[in-house]
């Protein structure tokens, strides 16, 4: 077959593209780098035909036109699995409704329930075989082109190709290409970690040993940790994670990096769904077969994690109560980002008794006005959503230290998280702990 006749035959201009969208669709956008800029602006301009029309993403980070030519959500509604940064910004000005979810389960949810007429997503240029690759931003990427009514490619000639496991589409399934001149990818560079992020990081790279498989959150705590583990005498450490970001690429210049640690086709391999941070390590996955991005239903399967000996898990939240629930996505009902992976991996840490998972926060933070406030508070009662129930909480990590709250009684945990507390609060934290029956006296105090 002549793939590149066939391309020409498909290949439609960004409006030409937009006009099979009709009032009352879904339409799903491809997340982070794979987000369709020239769609989503000959979307945008067809505004005043249509009405009720929603669209799908996640970690969008260049300005959405569909919601910015839309001020008043009267013909567009936005919504999103995962926020970051300009997603929160957009969910303050009531452009960005969250969609909760568990990641793993993110491919199911649109091979089971959900309805997509119409996906759109960036991706790399075809190959001489009739293949476009998904590049760094896999995630539930296949299962949405699997039950799209009309599958739309725009391609984007800055994005890498990357190796993976159903990371690619060929052009005999897909209605329309788009093509047109893209900026420069979106670039996310490492956070200087402050001195209570870097005590932190201390505590959980002291409890990592040779051969750890890790997987990082996103932040200035696993920049903190990575760059540790960079200067460590730590080695032959491995790689999964839902999002691969700077830390790792520091480790794979100090060497540390080898994946030895795996025991079936991934062995040698980096796994990870998304790839977010500079151009350097956008540079290192392309076209590395030692890199495999893959989507979130495997990388962050229960399963597949628990078979991997010596996983340290490190993600971060917000607030913890003392009955041990733990927020990592609101503050308050603010929306800050969302589950992601984070449940995942919690419960994935249980699998396997050589197995860690931490949650790290600082013990206090300073709002606008110059007050400091715990991070621990006695009972969560401002609408924050609660990330991980208590009943799946793990090891928790402040700069005062590490608790283990598996199997804790209610006032083994208040005990617990209270020494993790900033002194500043600690009596206070006891008179409510008090308050709500999970103190018992005891000689920590």
């Amino acid at each position: 077959m002549n793939y590149r006749e066939l391309y020409n035959s498909k290949l439609k201009t960004p409006s030409e593209a937009a006009q099979v969208v009709n009032s009352g669709d879904w339409v799903d956008f491809g997340c982070y780098q794979g987000f369709p800029t020239l769609f989503d602006e000959a979307l945008a301009a067809r505004k005043a035909e249509l009405e009720d029309v929603k669209v799908r993403a996640l970690l969008i980070t260049k300005p959405l036109q569909i919601a910015e030519q839309d001020p008043d959500a009267e013909h567009f509604t936005y919504n999103s699995w995962h926020m970051i940064g300009y997603e929160r910004k957009l969910s303050d000005r009531g452009l960005c409704k969250f969609i909760p979810m568990v990641f793993r389960n993110l491919p199911d949810y649109y091979r089971r329930f959900l309805t997509v007429n119409v996906a759109v997503m960036g991706v790399t240029p075809m190959d001489e075989h009739g293949y476009f690759n998904m590049s760094m931003s896999n995630s539930h990427a296949r299962a949405v082109f699997d039950v799209a009514d009309i599958i739309i490619l725009e391609v984007n000639e800055k994005l890498p190709f990357v190796h993976g496991l159903e990371n690619t589409i060929h052009i005999s399934e897909v209605d329309m290409v788009i093509e047109g001149e893209h900026e420069g990818l979106t670039e996310f560079p490492s956070i200087v970690a402050g001195p209570v992020e870097e005590q932190i990081a201390e505590s959980i790279v002291d409890r990592m040993t040779n051969g750890a498989c890790i997987q990082l959150g996103v932040g200035g705590m696993p920049d903190a940790i990575g760059k540790l583990i960079a200067e460590s005498e730590l080695k032959d450490l491995g790689i999964h994670t839902e999002l691969l970001v700077n830390a790792y690429l520091d480790m794979h210049k100090a060497g540390k990096i080898t994946n030895l640690n795996k025991h079936d086709i991934m062995r040698g391999k980096s796994v990870f769904s998304i790839a977010h941070g500079t151009k350097e390590l956008f540079d290192w996955v392309s076209d590395n077969p030692s890199m495999c991005c893959a989507p979130i239903n495997y990388v962050n399967d229960l399963s597949v994690i628990g078979e991997i000996d010596n996983f340290v898990s490190i993600n971060s939240c917000i607030a913890v109560d003392l009955f041990g629930q733990i927020s990592a996505e609101s503050a308050g009902t603010r929306h800050i980002s969302g589950t992601g992976g984070q449940l995942d991996f919690l419960t994935a840490g249980f699998k396997n008794p050589r197995a860690q998972s931490f949650i790290a926060l600082p013990s206090t933070y300073t709002d606008k006005k110059g007050n400091l406030h715990s991070n621990i508070k006695p009972t969560f009662t401002g609408g924050d959503i609660i990330t991980d129930p208590r009943s799946q909480a793990y090891t928790m990590v402040t700069e005062y230290g590490i608790e283990n709250l598996a199997g804790a009684s209610v006032w083994e945990r208040a005990e617990k998280l209270i020494n993790l507390a900033h002194p500043d609060f600690r009596e206070e934290l006891i008179e409510s702990a008090k308050k709500v029956n999970v103190w018992r006296q005891s000689n920590k105090r």
